[in-house]
């Protein structure tokens, strides 16, 4: 032993302490500087950070955006296949209370049970949702731009049950060329998705269901609206300021569930890792109630959208105030805080400026009736296009009992639901 080692290890404890400093030092040196660069916390730079905020906006505006004027053609479907979930005062009251139990529950699962394979569990159920939601998505695109060149032919994918009069379709699946190639895109971002991870995938199927919640999920009117607004507004800080549980879940939770963007995309270009993150539930929620302001803005006839661009302004507001307090404080904010006073407020003092306060408050949806769900003894039948098909497993549905007027979900859908309690975080 050298006579420096002698007098440190004779030296009181605090001094002792150094000879593990030594030791450690020794040790980075031994394995290079990536060891001593592990332990250090990314900082973004400005200019990626103004990047990955601005972009984040950007994706979140888009489904709003596209997803509401989508949502008037849907309300007036007339095709059963196609109709929209619709959301009553009932299920609006209730949502807060069973979005928390689901997201609990989440956080004791990713505490007791490995996380890996509860992701890979997640990435299957994932990968079918957002095959179905991205085709379903794209498909009106590629109609509007496929060759005339080209037959778009019909098929049918046919399996029944019984013979003669007791014969019965379990499975009755009509699609065209224009769907069959958009399945096949999509199947290939799933792919991409199941293998890989990669942001853009990610980010793609993020897209893909914040658009179909936005356009197929529908307020009855303005008061339901605010129930649920307002009920999320006090599950959003409870959750995000009074415990851990919504950042532990959102970290861990490896779903196309949030949208990302990378914060060193300038600095590793594609193959970045520190994302800032926005939960497609502070996407979907706004978007449906600034839906509804869209379309009660059409049953005006007015030729004007004040309603829907006030609140559609209200939500970038909102959102640039969250980024700017997360960005002030190091904090993950709840996004609704800020986003729920704005989307409301800013409609209403409208409303009451213009007087038509009254008039916005007894507005109802036009959605149309649809039969009550039938008990689920066999496999439900599937009919229709790939479009309609992605319309029945909308992954933001909530099922109430069969005397509402909206469609229930295949009880194996319901796991979707938790997709409202991830919120902004910034990693």
């Amino acid at each position: 032993m050298s006579d420096v080692e002698k007098a440190i290890s004779s030296a009181p404890e605090p001094t002792a302490a150094l000879l593990d400093a030594l030791n450690a030092l020794n040790a980075t040196d031994s394995n290079g500087t990536d060891a001593l660069n592990a332990t250090g916390k990314f900082v973004a730079t400005p200019e990626g950070t103004a990047l990955a905020y601005g972009s984040l906006v950007l994706m979140a505006l888009v489904p709003i955006f596209f997803g509401a004027l989508r949502s008037v053609a849907c309300s007036k479907s007339k095709n059963a296949s196609d109709m929209p979930e619709t959301i009553t005062s009932r299920d609006a009251a209730r949502f807060p209370i069973i979005a928390s139990c689901t997201l609990f529950g989440l956080y004791l699962f990713f505490k007791v049970f490995s996380q890996e394979y509860i992701n890979l569990l997640l990435s299957v159920y994932f990968f079918v949702l957002g095959v179905l939601a991205l085709s379903h998505t794209l498909s009106p695109l590629l109609a509007k731009v496929f060759p005339a060149s080209i037959p778009n032919k019909q098929y049918q994918l046919l399996f029944t049950q019984g013979l003669a009069e007791a014969k019965e379709d379990i499975i009755n699946y009509e699609f065209d060329t224009n769907n069959l190639i958009c399945l096949i895109a999509s199947g290939v971002v799933g792919v991409w998705y199941v293998l890989k991870k990669h942001w853009i995938a990610n980010n793609l199927f993020g897209l893909a269901f914040a658009l179909n919640g936005v356009e197929l999920l529908h307020l009855n009117n303005v008061s339901t609206g605010c129930i649920l607004l307002g009920g999320l507004f006090v599950y959003d800080i409870f959750w995000v300021f009074g415990t851990n549980v919504m950042v532990t879940v959102a970290k861990s939770f490896e779903a196309p569930i949030k949208l990302v963007f990378p914060q060193d995309l300038l600095e590793k270009g594609l193959e970045a890792s520190n994302f800032a993150m926005l939960g497609l539930g502070d996407i979907v929620i706004p978007g449906i109630f600034i839906a509804l302001l869209l379309r009660f803005d059409v049953s005006l006839k007015k030729n004007s959208r004040t309603y829907f661009y006030s609140s559609f302004l209200a939500y970038i507001l909102g959102l640039g105030l969250t980024i700017f307090i997360m960005h002030t404080f190091k904090h993950a904010q709840p996004a609704l805080l800020y986003l729920v006073p704005a989307c409301v407020g800013l409609p209403v003092f409208v409303a009451l400026c213009k007087g038509e306060f009254t008039e916005m408050f007894s507005y109802e949806s036009p959605e149309g009736v649809l039969p009550a769900s039938p008990k689920l003894t066999s496999f439900p039948t599937t009919s229709g296009s790939p479009a309609s098909i992605a319309t029945s497993m909308d992954v933001f549905s909530m099922g109430t009992d069969s005397s509402h007027r909206h469609r229930r979900l295949p009880a194996a859908m319901s796991m979707a639901r938790p997709d409202f309690s991830h919120r902004f975080v910034v990693i």
